[in-house]
C-alpha cells in the first residue's frame, strides 16, 4: 500500500506503467513468500522444544509468546531467535513504509492547492494508521520478555492486532467510496426514523 501511494502520488504520470499487472503480481508474491518463510522458521524452531503436561494457553489462539509458556524445556534460545526475527523483519517494513511516506509527504507539501493536498493526506493517513496499530502492537506482543506478560493485557493486544486492524481497513477504504456513503447516510437516516416513530 505505501508502494502503491508512493506511485500514486509522487509518480502519478507514471502511475499506470508502473503499477501494472505483473508488478502488482510480483509484490503480492514476495510478501506470501516472506511470510511463509518467517512463519516456518518461527513454527520449526518453537515446535522443536517439548510441551508439559498442561497445554492449556491464555489466549484465543496459538501465538507463540503464549506457546513458549507451556514448554517444559528452557526457551530462552527461542525468546532470543524471536526477538531478533521479529526486530529484523519489522526493521525492513517500518524502514520501507517510512522511506514512501517521507518521499509522499514531501511531494504533498509542494501541491499548490489544500484541496489537493487534503486529498492526497486523506488517502495515506488511514493506510499509516492501521498500520501503526498493527505494528505497535505486534512488536509489544512479540518483543517482549515472558516474564513482563499479563493474561489481560496480552488478551487485548492480541484483539488489537488480529481483529481490529482487519476490521478497519474495510471499513477505512470503503468509507471512501461516494456510493457507500450515500448507503450508509440512508441507512442511518432509516434507523433514526424508526426510533422516532
Amino acid at each position: 500500500m505505501a508502494y502503491d501511494h508512493y506511485v500514486a502520488i509522487c509518480l502519478h504520470l507514471h502511475d499506470r506503467e508502473i503499477m501494472n499487472r505483473s508488478a502488482c503480481v510480483q509484490m503480492a508474491a514476495g510478501c506470501w513468500v516472506s511470510s511463509t518463510i518467517y512463519s516456518l522458521f518461527l513454527t520449526f524452531g518453537t515446535f522443536s522444544l517439548h510441551f508439559c503436561e498442561s497445554s492449556v494457553i491464555g489466549q484465543f489462539f496459538c501465538d507463540i509468546p503464549q506457546l513458549l509458556k507451556v514448554f517444559c524445556t528452557d526457551t530462552h534460545g527461542q525468546e532470543i531467535s524471536l526477538l531478533v526475527c521479529c526486530s529484523v523483519f519489522s526493521s525492513m517494513f517500518i524502514i520501507s513504509l517510512f522511506v514512501s511516506y517521507i518521499c509522499i509527504f514531501s511531494t504533498v507539501l509542494r501541491i499548490p492547492s489544500a484541496h489537493g493536498r487534503y486529498k492526497a493526506l486523506s488517502t495515506c493517513l488511514p493506510h499509516l494508521s492501521v498500520f501503526s496499530l498493527f505494528m505497535s502492537t505486534t512488536m509489544f506482543t512479540y518483543m517482549r520478555l515472558k516474564s513482563m506478560s499479563s493474561l489481560y493485557l496480552d488478551l487485548l493486544v492480541a484483539v488489537f492486532y488480529s481483529m481490529m486492524t482487519p476490521l478497519l481497513n474495510p471499513t477505512i477504504y470503503s468509507t471512501r467510496n461516494k456510493a457507500i456513503k450515500h448507503a450508509l447516510g440512508e441507512m442511518i437516516g432509516r434507523i433514526f426514523a424508526m426510533k422516532k416513530n
